[in-house]
């Protein structure tokens, strides 16, 4: 397995298994069969509403003695709803607690929105709606600072809760803010990236900040297809570009998507609930795409974002949110 050396100096997996949208049922087996195949990094967040079952699988990881603590990267996320200063470290203890850890490996700021405060008694996760049963949902904004969000993630460095802290879903400005007044730098930048999303400004930017980068939605339309927000007919993996290479490497077309995103530089958390996808996702090094096949992938670009706060905010939580624009 390579790794991304952080600006902290520990060692990122290159390649890990995203968690969003696994059914709780599944999540602790999946894990567990993950580690077997020898996944040690697993993205995680409040937000999925299965930590508690990936802290499931966690346990049974350590306690089979598949591999130690040491040896995992466990990733989770702060929820928009949790941006306010005193808010931040009850929701990463909890994070903590249903991941079944005493630390994180990696903490990240979910989204640059910050959403009015929702006690866990009431509702957790969240979610989107500040009232899921009102006559008309919608996202409740709350006016808080970035500088503060960021100031309470330090705090939990300093307290051991957290090694690493990063962030998700942020551009190059709001970046060159945090960077103005953050006293640890961002260790890790997790966006969405694949062959028609491929961010190169933004990736470039990080690489020169030594800001690492994770593409969550590797595989591109895959994970939305389900909620309405992509087209069969956009399926990164039928791109007739993707198909002649993996023809050519006698690999799948999700191990050539894969491939470049290592190759690039960033570390990739496909997700996938079957073993021998599992496997294929993760044997990536024997291989190698060639100069003129990396042209050829970055040619495909688009810009096409299929994960939008400011489409999907207004169609499914009567709220208008751009954050890209």
């Amino acid at each position: 397995m390579q790794s991304l050396t952080l600006n902290t100096g520990r060692k990122l997996p290159a390649v890990g298994l995203g968690l969003w949208k696994v059914a709780r049922p599944s999540a602790a087996d999946l894990v567990v069969e993950a580690a077997r195949l020898g996944y040690r990094h697993f993205d995680s967040a409040s937000d999925y509403g299965n930590e508690a079952e990936v802290g499931e699988g966690l346990r049974r990881v350590l306690e089979e003695g598949i591999c130690p603590r040491e040896e995992l990267w466990i990733t989770s996320k702060l929820w928009n709803t949790n941006h306010r200063a005193e808010h931040v470290r009850p929701a990463a203890e909890r994070s903590l607690r249903d991941l079944s850890v005493d630390y994180l490996d990696l903490y990240l700021i979910h989204f640059p929105i910050a959403l009015s405060f929702v006690p866990f008694e009431t509702r957790y996760p969240a979610g989107w709606a500040h009232d899921p049963d009102a006559a008309r949902p919608a996202m409740k904004p709350d006016r808080v600072p970035i500088s503060e969000t960021w100031e309470a993630m330090e705090e939990l460095v300093a307290a051991g809760l957290v090694r690493d802290v990063g962030l998700c879903n942020f551009g190059t400005s709001l970046l060159r803010d945090l960077l103005s007044h953050a006293k640890i730098a961002p260790a890790v930048l997790q966006i969405e990236l694949h062959p028609y999303l491929a961010q190169h400004k933004l990736v470039r930017f990080c690489h020169e900040q030594n800001i690492a980068v994770t593409a969550f939605s590797p595989l591109g339309a895959q994970s939305y297809y389900q909620l309405n927000m992509a087209e069969a007919r956009e399926s990164v993996l039928a791109d007739s570009t993707i198909r002649v290479i993996a023809e050519r490497h006698g690999r799948t077309p999700a191990q050539v998507v894969l491939r470049w995103g290592v190759q690039r530089g960033t570390s990739v958390v496909p997700k996938s609930m079957h073993t021998e996808r599992l496997r294929e996702n993760f044997a990536l090094f024997d291989f190698k795409l060639s100069d003129e096949e990396m042209r050829l992938i970055e040619a495909m670009d688009r810009g096409r974002r299929f994960n939008d706060p400011g489409d999907f905010g207004e169609s499914a939580f009567n709220t208008f949110f751009p954050i890209y624009e």
